[in-house]
């Protein structure tokens, strides 16, 4: 569960480039739940996400997660229970090690980072059955260098990763924007997957509006730093597309 009260963050506070990011956010996500979360650009979505990740410092609020303050916690604190895909998928994985590695040093998120005894024949099976059960066509390719892949299979690990380890919450940063048309289907796809099978609790920011509606179950609508609109289940089935982005326009 993540329960937000009262978050504000102005970046560069007390400076000739003072800039108010986020006003008065109160939000609660109950354990489970699948928040797709949409504005302009500007609007405070991926701020939002670095405030839960712990990646910036905020002036004022409180964050819990599953009723534990973690307002003061850095990044690494936050790391056994917050995992994150961002747009870029070369942003989420090691280039030049290669997928075994990768996985390797993922299966230690939140630990001091090293390869050191990370290389047992049973970890590796572990990890070619966890590729196997995902169908993404990784497994036999463990030792193959990750700039080998596609962007949409590197975004595919990235997904892999952030899950290998057991966490309660996933966020997720545009991350199909930088792929194409059928890449961002089959992530979409292993997305879903995986949250239903890890149970975990989830935001996803997008600037699709198919993709908002498509995948969880309630949307939030932001706009200068604000949640101004709160879409459960209900409300989302009764939108297509086009009014979904009809609201978007409304307010931008």
């Amino acid at each position: 569960m993540i329960k937000i009260e009262n978050l504000h963050v102005t970046f560069d506070q007390g400076t000739a480039l003072e800039n108010p990011v986020l006003h008065d956010i109160n939000l609660t996500i109950n354990s489970g739940e699948f928040v797709t979360v949409i504005g302009s650009n500007g609007a405070g979505k991926s701020t939002l996400l670095n405030a839960l990740a712990g990646d910036i410092i905020i002036n004022q609020g409180k964050i819990e997660i599953n009723q534990k303050d973690v307002t003061t916690q850095i990044t690494e604190e936050r790391a056994h229970s917050i995992s994150r895909v961002f747009q870029n998928p070369m942003l989420g994985t090691w280039a030049d090690l290669s997928i075994e590695e990768n996985l390797a040093l993922a299966s230690k998120r939140g630990e001091k980072l090293s390869l050191h005894r990370s290389y047992t024949r049973q970890t590796r099976q572990y990890f070619h059955d966890v590729l196997e059960h995902l169908e993404i066509g990784l497994e036999n390719r463990l030792s193959a260098p990750v700039s080998s892949l596609s962007g949409g299979q590197r975004q595919a690990l990235s997904l892999v990763m952030a899950t290998l380890r057991p966490s309660c919450i996933l966020l997720l940063d545009e991350h199909t924007a930088a792929l194409d048309p059928k890449a961002t289907q089959t992530i979409l796809q292993l997305t879903q997957r995986l949250v239903t099978e890890h149970q975990l609790t989830t935001l996803m920011i997008t600037h699709n509006m198919s993709q908002a509606l498509q995948m969880g179950t309630r949307s939030l609508l932001m706009h200068r730093g604000r949640i101004i609109r709160d879409m459960n289940s209900a409300e989302r089935k009764k939108l297509s597309p086009a009014e979904l982005l009809a609201l978007f326009d409304e307010v931008i």
